[in-house]
């Protein structure tokens, strides 16, 4: 059996990027779209920060799934 196409983890198969989920699930090895990870690398959307691995907005207002993927 051949291996797969090889495609880049951060972006959906569409191309657009992938969002972080709202809260970490403390996994061990760091899924793709933990919060934690992202902040670190710099990939967070922008306005977007993480406090108690939870990912909250910077200017306090709610987070909602549709405004994260606009800010995406």
């Amino acid at each position: 059996m051949g291996k797969g196409k090889k495609t880049d983890k951060r972006a959906s198969a569409d191309g657009t990027r992938m969002l972080p989920k709202v809260e970490c699930c403390v996994s061990k090895k760091r899924c793709e779209r933990c919060p934690l990870r992202m902040l670190k690398e710099g990939t967070l959307p922008a306005g977007y920060t993480v406090h108690k691995r939870k990912l909250i907005r910077r200017d306090g207002k709610k987070v909602t799934k549709k405004r994260l993927a606009k800010a995406a």
